[in-house]
């Protein structure tokens, strides 16, 4: 699996189980609070959007996922 793949994969899950345990109305509900780990997780894919900077993507390489392999 590509680091690309395994960022989006990553950043949906975090941002899905922030959203499971902040929101008010879920049935799971903990604190509010999480919900900007939700924001953070936006800001950042917004940012590497624009700047093509990922700090998980760049830790992933490192550790031997391969970008171009799918």
């Amino acid at each position: 699996m590509s680091a690309d793949r395994t960022v989006h994969i990553f950043a949906g899950f975090v941002i899905l189980i922030t959203l499971l345990f902040g929101a008010p109305a879920s049935p799971f509900y903990y604190s509010s609070k999480l919900l900007w780990i939700t924001v953070f997780v936006g800001a950042n894919l917004f940012q590497s959007g624009i700047t093509q900077f990922c700090l998980l993507e760049r830790i992933l390489k490192k550790v031997g996922v391969d970008k171009d392999k799918r």
